[in-house]
């Protein structure tokens, strides 16, 4: 049952992935860009190379033989991975997943287009110019996202025509890959957002956990909570459209399936084959099994018969505000004086302006509200300082 996994990405998501596959008896080697990554830390092996070299990419996989090759984050040559499957390894969830989502364009077409999902008006452009003319058709308010990109890198809300030349900008140059064609999407006016972790099993059938309430800065999570306020109709609305679109793209795994929602409607916006950053909730013991023991047991194949929400939980990302090495994290004395509640510190070596350098968790199976969940996790986390 061992399995050497291969993990490409090696963040607080894969470090929480790998603390879960170790707690199974597998082996993994963790691959990053930069040297003392968070899950290089936890990890039986690593390298460090740019996954954007394909070439590079190709001689860590003939090195290690891996049985399973698991994508973490989105900056990766995702175009070999279909050749890594004609030679018989196993991508997590699948090369054509892997390669769909990581291309704006290519989910966005296939849920709109070849799967009729309701998705927010849009149009792509490759030009300061096609940028133009595509806010004369969509309008605005409006967002630009590089069709090559994550995590809200690259993104602007165009809400007078000032915006539109920066936004090209940054679009261009703050992206995952640098510069690339766009995506200029309608804004829609939602309610609140959602993500929906959804979970693919090899032989078994498709489960959903508890939605997950979410709230963004600057196109990154800052908070999320579990339960969301979601009515019935609008959760088999998003369920119905999670099974759809992974059902598409096929493979076993989880995939946090992002929607907005209005006051009648659920628009379907993005998704990952893999832990979402939101779900980091579900550390707070929210559900019966967290979304990366869930990951981990999908991709070895082991069945998982349900998902049950255990107690209500929130989380408050802990930002750094300047640039360094060697981060100092001050207040943890403080912020463990509170009661119901849990941090992660995740190891980063060198700080950036508004990176994630940790998350605070908080729970509660009591009577106490999501409202006030978010409050204290958002207190603590205040209380925690980045140098």
């Amino acid at each position: 049952m061992r399995k050497k996994i291969l993990l490409l990405g090696s963040g607080e998501l894969g470090k929480e992935f790998v603390i879960a596959a170790q707690r199974l008896g597998q082996y993994v080697i963790t691959v990053d860009s930069y040297d003392g990554a968070p899950a290089m830390q936890v990890a039986h092996e690593k390298e460090v190379i740019d996954m954007l070299d394909g070439d590079a990419l190709d001689r860590v996989v003939a090195k290690h033989k891996p049985d399973l090759i698991v994508p973490e984050i989105e900056a990766i040559r995702t175009e070999r991975f279909y050749e890594y499957e004609k030679q018989g390894y196993r991508v997590v969830p699948s090369a054509k997943a892997a390669n769909f989502t990581m291309n704006r364009k290519a989910i966005r077409d296939l849920a709109s287009q070849t799967l009729a999902l309701k998705t927010a008006k849009y149009k792509y452009a490759s030009t300061l110019e096609g940028l133009k003319e595509a806010i004369s058709t969509i309008g605005i308010p409006c967002v630009v996202k590089p069709l090559m990109s994550s995590s809200g890198k690259g993104q602007s809300v165009i809400k007078t025509e000032s915006d539109i030349e920066p936004a090209w900008i940054a679009s261009q140059t703050k992206g995952r890959t640098g510069a690339s064609e766009i995506i200029v999407e309608e804004f829609i006016s939602f309610e609140s957002e959602i993500t929906l972790l959804t979970v693919t099993q090899k032989s078994g059938r498709t489960l959903f956990c508890p939605p997950i309430g979410h709230r963004q800065e600057r196109g990154d999570y800052q908070e999320s909570w579990q339960p969301a306020e979601i009515s019935d109709s609008q959760l088999k609305s998003a369920q119905e459209m999670a099974e759809k679109v992974t059902k598409e793209l096929g493979g076993a795994g989880i995939w946090g399936v992002e929607f907005f929602l209005t006051m009648d409607d659920v628009y379907f916006s993005e998704l990952s084959p893999r832990p979402h950053d939101t779900g980091m909730v579900t550390l707070a013991g929210t559900q019966s099994f967290n979304e990366f023991e869930l990951h981990v047991r999908t991709v070895l194949g082991l069945p998982i018969p349900e998902i049950l929400l255990v107690r209500k939980g929130a989380s408050a990302v802990i930002l750094a505000q300047t640039e360094g090495q060697i981060p100092n994290i001050q207040g943890l004395d403080k912020a463990c004086e509170m009661p119901e509640s849990d941090l992660r510190i995740f190891g980063k070596p060198v700080t950036k302006k508004y990176r994630r350098m940790g998350v605070v968790l908080t729970y509660s199976d009591k009577d106490e509200s999501i409202s006030m969940l978010r409050k204290r996790a958002v207190l603590i986390a205040s209380k925690i300082k980045v140098d």
